[in-house]
């Protein structure tokens, strides 16, 4: 998967890519080059007292050592743009595919672990990249250079090379094979750690109310602890593997200066080849070396390669047609026929056979109780998500042939838990419509009844709002997000028990401001209180994911057993 990901991610920086491989190889011949040369200046310029070929060589050395650095700048500056546009055009990728998700997609991976494939992990692909290309790119021409050059200098001693790169290999394969397991436990403890402390930000409240800050900080602490675990057990393994590495490379010297000496002794090598010879058994040794850095940095960039290509991977269940029927007339006339719906996994289904018509200047109302799946049934309309029994139909279009984006147009949704993204009051309300104008604005704040309090604010419709509309009450971010859909004009509204956080007095006057602007619309809304739907136009009574009942208040009041048994109850509560 590393492969596949990096192969796919480099090619738009092909030549950039060829740069950087051009420059290295410049910089790293510069390098191998310059040992000969000192050795020369040893042998042939200090032994027999030339002062003008040492100046000569001496000058050689100079301009290779320029050249090796300008190289090696400009490699940098090449591997730097090459990783961040990667890091860049993965995130895009991931966040991209992530959009077109529906509801079971995102179920599936949950919000914690895609935050950190879309972090994370693609910063360990990127460092991944970067390390590569000034690193990795060098360490064989190093490798290969520098046993070529060595021999050049003297053959006898090649066996010393030979024994220091099999055991330097050996011993860093073996740390290396012991990472792959970790580096993946770590990222799935990462995963966990992000999951923990989300739910914990989120549930702030619910957690004071109950007193469960110690529980709550405990189970942090565990999650913690793994991740911590992990992390330090990879830590020994790099502290071993480096230590090694320079033991290697000390005793490799020592052997190249004892047996050095004794050839040197014999006459059958210079004091300056033994020199370069020293210089290039370092420069083999570091070349593995670095390899050996990127080579750690390979098993966890793998597990990360392997998290992102499972988004990239995954298919939305919610699928666009190859050819989609042309938008016609609008009506916003909805048909359900049939519907059924299973989640994935699930024995049975959610819903069973649901049918019934909302016609545009009506409004139709879903009730029923707990887990009869109301919600569910109106993220059907939408395409949310896509039913596994019956159809939908939209202007007498089945809406899985219609373009998503046409679909998504005509509807004005306003989900139960009602969410606000950081910005403004007004950049949140243009969500329903970018180019609506502030007059626009203010008109669907009347209606939603969210006029008086964001006039209150001092800076009117450029109030702040922070993430998830945090810093403004319940009520008043359910009002902002029903004004948020009204902003769009469109021809289907759809309410998820949008008004249960409103008081009576507050719901009433929605509602009555409501019947101007939707009266030539098709409004669909779930509801718990009956006080909010006692004037729809037909509702829809839904048992066990059935539908019971189909009628008006006062129809169902008399004939419909489970609506009875509803509206009695809330009559009793409100008695109490």
């Amino acid at each position: 998967m590393l492969l596949r990901l990096l192969r796919t991610q480099l090619r738009p920086y092909a030549g950039l890519v060829a740069m950087v491989l051009i420059l290295q190889l410049v910089a790293t011949v510069a390098s191998l080059w310059l040992p000969t040369l000192n050795a020369d200046i040893i042998d042939n310029g200090i032994a027999r007292g030339d002062t003008a070929y040492i100046w000569r060589v001496g000058g050689l050395m100079l301009a290779a050592s320029a050249v090796q650095v300008a190289a090696q700048i400009a490699g940098v500056w090449g591997a730097a743009r090459v990783a961040m546009g990667v890091g860049r055009d993965l995130r895009a990728g991931v966040f991209d595919r992530v959009l077109t998700f529906s509801s079971r997609e995102l179920g599936s991976f949950g919000a914690p672990t895609l935050i950190t494939r879309s972090t994370n992990d693609v910063q360990q692909v990127q460092m991944l990249t970067f390390m590569s290309l000034i690193m990795l790119a060098s360490a064989p021409i190093t490798g290969v250079g520098g046993v070529i050059m060595a021999m050049r200098q003297d053959v006898g001693l090649s066996w010393l090379i030979a024994v220091a790169v099999v055991v330097l290999l050996a011993g860093v394969g073996l740390v290396i094979r012991a990472m792959v397991p970790l580096f993946r436990a770590q990222q799935l403890r990462l995963d966990n750690v992000n999951r923990v402390l989300r739910e914990q930000i989120s549930g702030i409240r619910v957690v004071r109310a109950f007193t469960r800050e110690e529980a709550e900080r405990e189970r942090f602490g565990r999650t913690n602890t793994e991740l911590t675990e992990v992390g330090l057990r990879v830590g020994d393994l790099i502290a071993v593997m480096f230590p090694f590495v320079m033991l290697v490379m000390n005793l490799s010297s020592v052997g190249v200066l004892w047996f050095g000496a004794q050839r040197i002794d014999a006459g059958a090598m210079e004091v300056g080849s033994l020199t370069a010879y020293i210089s290039y058994l370092i420069q083999i040794l570091m070349s593995i070396m670095m390899a050996t850095m990127v080579a750690t940095m390979i098993p966890r960039a793998a597990v990360s390669a392997e998290r992102i290509g499972a988004v990239l991977d995954t298919r939305t269940s919610v699928v666009a047609p190859e050819r989609p029927v042309a938008v016609g007339e609008t009506r916003g006339l909805v048909q359900v026929e049939g519907a059924g719906f299973t989640y994935p996994g699930a024995e049975t289904p959610v819903l069973h056979d649901i049918t019934f018509t909302a016609r545009p200047g009506t409004t139709t109302a879903i009730v029923g109780g707990t887990g009869s799946g109301k919600t569910t049934l109106l993220r059907l309309l939408p395409r949310l998500a896509d039913v596994t029994a019956g159809r939908v139909r939209v202007d007498d279009v089945d809406v899985r042939d219609l373009a998503p984006a046409d679909l998504w147009s005509r509807v004005g949704l306003v989900p139960q838990r009602p969410y606000l993204f950081s910005g403004t009051v007004a950049s949140n309300l243009r969500f329903g419509r970018p180019d609506a104008t502030d007059e626009e604005l203010w008109e669907a704040l009347r209606v939603a009844q969210a006029e008086d309090f964001v006039r209150g604010f001092p800076e009117g419709l450029d109030h702040p709002v922070s993430q998830g509309g945090t810093n403004v009450s319940g009520g008043q971010r359910q009002r902002l997000c029903i004004a948020r859909a009204l902003v769009g004009r469109p021809e289907i509204y759809l309410f998820d028990d949008s008004f249960s956080a409103l008081d009576l007095a507050t719901d009433a006057r929605l509602r009555a401001a409501l019947r101007p602007l939707t009266r030539e619309a098709t409004v669909i809304t779930v509801a718990q209180r009956i006080s909010t739907i006692v004037d729809a136009d037909q509702i829809v009574v839904l048992d066990a994911g059935r539908v019971v009942g189909i009628g008006t208040h006062d129809e169902l009041v008399a004939t419909n057993p489970t609506y009875g048994e509803i509206v009695r109850s809330q009559e009793q509560g409100a008695a109490v």
